[in-house]
């Protein structure tokens, strides 16, 4: 190290203790980078890499961004999963002789990163911790370090299904203990999870959060909160007390299913609009947002909590014009929490306090109209809205109503509030009216239209000439101070004098006004838990008035909860497709899921809607355990404590799984996991391999589903055969989406009726998807000679399922025939690109060419 000048020697002994982050090392107006971090940052940033002497022959390879623009250099590291240090001088240069002392200030990184543009404010940010307690057994805490907002749970199982549940959540960034780590390092990095290690060591700081849970909880609490206290480099008063969700407080809906049923997220775009979110997104609070998002995520399982929102939707259904004079004062109540937060982490600007005091304005009309409705649940937020009235008064008087965004220029604070700062600005305003008057008295001493006074930080207060008219200036009085391309600039006596006076006032008044707003913060900090707790009234608020407006708007209807296990769903819609589509036009079916028959077996055409009849059932849960109302005509259910779903076909790239290995792995999670109060939907299972293959498998887990486990399921295939275990499994029953055949064509009714299909519409279906017209004619074709080579064959049944995919039939075709028609079924078209629609067509065809050849 010796070998360096001191200031690369400084830079040096810090990276030492941040190696496994960027070190951002300010220089002046820049923060630089090093060594590696400089060539991969470099890299990363898409900026430029250039070097620096050094004492050795070897240069230095360094490059830097400007420190006002470095939050978006900064967001595109945390997303690329890497952590930031931001070292900062803590001298002025100007006073220091020598190196200028530097210290990491704190460490960004995926998991507390609470500002900027890749931050989505409908979205809790959450860093997780875990704590492995043995035997399977982990505890799971984790914290929104904007909001302050932490849960922790128990995980039993292995760690597949801890990393369902920390999936399911968008977790970036986990913290571990150094065992831990190496156990989870592979899985985790995999999904481009960043995994941190904290260290065991115990401490007392912050344990009023955690203090108040079951011990074998508090570790991974303790784990979490230090190890972000640590790269804060501050302690924090806006974490609340974390809140333990028992296993059986909540339905359980792993990352999986969350993903197949579209909660939040759609599969194709990863965006909000076409999902359950979108379509009960009424909320007008960014907190309204975030906490409805969170409810969708972890559904209530208790009866009483549920009962509890569903009363309070039918009272604001009720009271429709108190709803609406409701809305008006929340729509201008912005995110508490987020404030809150920034408050806690001193971070708050003064804009950010005019929000919260013009927050606080809207909340005691609020209450009022909460406790004048008469309703014992509307009353009960009335009782808990806080309207904080000292730190509302204080900012109603401190802090002027439309404050800038940096305190640079001043302007914070209300006049009237301190009568020093008043005294200094009314000096610093009477020099300004001061210099306008002497501008006036210099054009009309020397006749010069165009002088003017101005002003600068390096040469402070100037009379500025233009040099063709220099000539007339009293060069007596004038003493020259700057010369510009076209003019002078000039000061005199009484200016000078004047000049000390204006900037001492106006530096004076800045200081002061500075000082006066960090004290008014600090003592609004003071009120941070108040003010949290008023958040979540509003939050919750906003949430359960959406789903009143929601559910009112599409005449949803309030769901009734039984002990038993039996669904009674009459006339349900999928409130996505019933959204997307005229209302009038959607075709609503019921689902009934007796004691006897809680097995419905699910046939009929591809495209025929089976996949959107299962994902109805589920979002009609979902709605109804979250305490909303649900879109049918009548609706009695059980509490449900887990869905699963096997639905769709993805290979997953990350852990070089493919199609069929996901569809087993997936459907060996549920059924492991699933109890007799579960719902599972399964979705074709075993398309991804061979005919025979595939039906062993589906029967399988059918009777497995039946014997062992008893969960209420909805089970499609396009394996006919499997129509025939309605008269073997005793709560099976068979149910088919109607479709029929007219003029040619193949007509999809959209309609659950009883009892199996009669046939699958596969050549229908290949031609709406657009094969060629002469492909499809010789599927006819062989079609029919396939069903007659079956009849005549003498089998003893005839599948209901299309002859050109029945395993009867194998026999009759050849090698190259079968594996073709296998092809074709199994086919995904809408998860290929027009380019491997095209390849794969031209493939059939010369293989068709082929074996019509030979």
């Amino acid at each position: 190290m010796s070998q360096h000048t001191p200031m690369m020697q400084q830079y040096l002994k810090i990276k030492e203790q941040y190696t496994d982050a960027f070190l951002f090392f300010r220089l002046g107006d820049f923060y630089e980078m090093f060594f590696e971090d400089a060539i991969n940052a470099s890299t990363i940033l898409e900026i430029t890499l250039t070097s620096r002497d050094s004492a050795s022959k070897t240069r230095i390879p360094m490059c830097g961004i400007p420190y006002h623009s470095a939050t978006g250099y900064i967001e595109t590291l945390i997303r690329k999963g890497h952590k930031v240090a931001i070292c900062e001088q803590m001298e002025d240069p100007r006073s220091v002789k020598g190196i200028v002392k530097r210290e990491v200030v704190k460490v960004i990184t995926p998991g507390t990163l609470t500002e900027g543009k890749t931050i989505d404010v409908e979205a809790n940010h959450f860093i997780g911790a875990i704590d492995h307690i043995g035997n399977q057994r982990y505890a799971l805490a984790y914290l929104d370090v904007g909001t302050g907002e932490g849960k922790v749970e128990m995980i039993e199982g292995s760690e597949r299904t801890l990393l369902a549940e920390i999936e399911s959540l968008n977790m970036k960034e986990i913290v571990v203990g150094e065992q831990l780590h190496v156990v989870l390092q592979e899985m985790f990095e995999s999904r481009e999870i960043l995994l941190s290690i904290e260290s065991s060591e115990k401490q007392t700081i912050g344990q009023d959060t955690y203090i108040h849970l079951p011990e074998s909880l508090q570790e991974a609490c303790r784990k979490l909160q230090s190890y972000v206290m640590r790269m804060q480099k501050m302690m924090f008063d806006h974490i609340r007390p974390f809140i333990y969700i028992e296993k059986d407080a909540k339905l359980s809906i792993d990352a999986n299913s969350m993903r197949n049923l579209e909660l939040v997220q759609t599969i194709r775009t990863g965006k909000k609009e076409g999902t359950l979110f979108w379509v009960l997104d009424e909320t007008v609070t960014a907190m309204g947002a975030r906490k409805m998002r969170m409810w969708i995520h972890q559904p209530l399982a208790q009866r009483q909590a549920i009962e509890d929102r569903l009363e309070t939707v039918s009272n604001l259904i009720d009271e429709f014009f108190l709803r609406e004079e409701l809305v008006e004062e929340l729509q201008d109540v912005y995110d508490l929490e987020r404030l809150a937060g920034r408050i806690s982490m001193g971070s708050a600007s003064a804009r950010d306090l005019a929000q919260l005091r013009n927050s606080l304005t809207h909340v005691p009309k609020m209450k009022q109209l909460l406790k004048e409705s008469q309703r014992p649940m509307l009353e009960k937020y009335a009782d808990q809205m806080d309207p904080c009235e000292e730190t509302f008064q204080l900012l109603a008087d401190a802090i002027a109503e439309n404050p800038p965004l940096t305190s640079k220029d001043g302007g914070l604070i209300k006049d009237g509030y301190n009568d020093k700062l008043d005294q200094l600005r009314d000096a610093s305003r009477n020099g300004k009216q001061w210099l306008a008057e002497l501008e006036q008295k210099e054009r009309q001493a020397t006749g010069i239209k165009t002088l003017k006074i101005g002003y600068n930080r390096i040469f402070g207060y100037y009379i500025e000439i233009t040099k063709s008219n220099v000539h007339l200036a009293d060069l007596t009085r004038y003493e020259r101070k700057q010369t510009l391309a076209n003019a002078e600039r000039y000061i005199t006596t009484e200016l000078k004098e004047k000049e000390e006076l204006i900037l001492n006032a106006e530096a004076d008044s800045l200081t002061l006004e500075i000082d006066l707003f960090q004290a008014i913060r600090e003592r609004v900090k003071k009120d941070v838990k108040r003010i949290q707790q008023l958040a979540s009234v509003i939050s919750e608020l906003d949430v359960l008035h959406s789903f009143a407006k929601v559910s009112e708007k599409n005449q949803y209807v309030r769901p009734v909860f039984h002990d038993g296990r039996a669904v009674d769903i009459q006339n349900g819609r999928h409130p996505v497709v019933e959204k997307m589509m005229n209302h009038s036009l959607y075709i609503p079916n019921s689902c009934t899921l007796a004691s006897t028959s809680n097995m419905l077996l699910i046939t009929g055409p591809n495209m025929s809607g089976k996949s959107t009849y299962m994902r109805q059932v589920a979002l009609t849960v979902v709605m109804a355990q979250i305490g909303c109302f649900v879109p049918c005509e009548k609706a009695e259910l059980p509490i449900t404590d887990q869905i699963f779903t096997r639905i769709g076909a993805a290979d997953d790239v990350a852990s070089g799984q493919s199609t069929f290995m996901m569809e087993m792995m997936e459907s060996q999670y549920a059924i492991a996991h699933a109890s007799s109060r579960s719902l599972l939907l399964f979705d074709e299972i075993g398309r991804g391999t061979s005919t025979y293959d595939g039906m062993a498998l589906a029967q399988a887990m059918m009777e497995h589903i039946h014997e062992e486990i008893g969960a209420n399921t909805l089970f499609s295939t396009h394996y006919h055969e499997l129509t025939k275990l309605e008269d073997v499994l005793v709560r099976l029953l068979n149910v088919h989406v109607a479709a029929k055949e007219q003029n040619g064509k193949v007509v999809f009714l959209h309609k659950v009726l009883p009892g199996a299909a009669d046939r699958s519409y596969g050549i229908h279906v290949a031609e709406l998807a657009g094969l060629p017209s002469d492909l499809v004619e010789r599927a006819r074709n062989l079609l029919a000679r396939f069903e007659e080579e079956s009849i005549s064959s003498d089998s003893s049944t005839v599948s209901e399922q299309l002859a050109l995919f029945e395993p009867s039939t194998e026999a009759t075709m050849s090698t190259e025939q079968q594996r073709l028609l296998e092809e074709i079924q199994s086919v995904d078209l809408f998860n290929m690109t027009p380019m491997q629609t095209m390849q794969k067509i031209a493939e059939w065809k010369e293989r068709i060419s082929s074996e019509m050849k030979g």
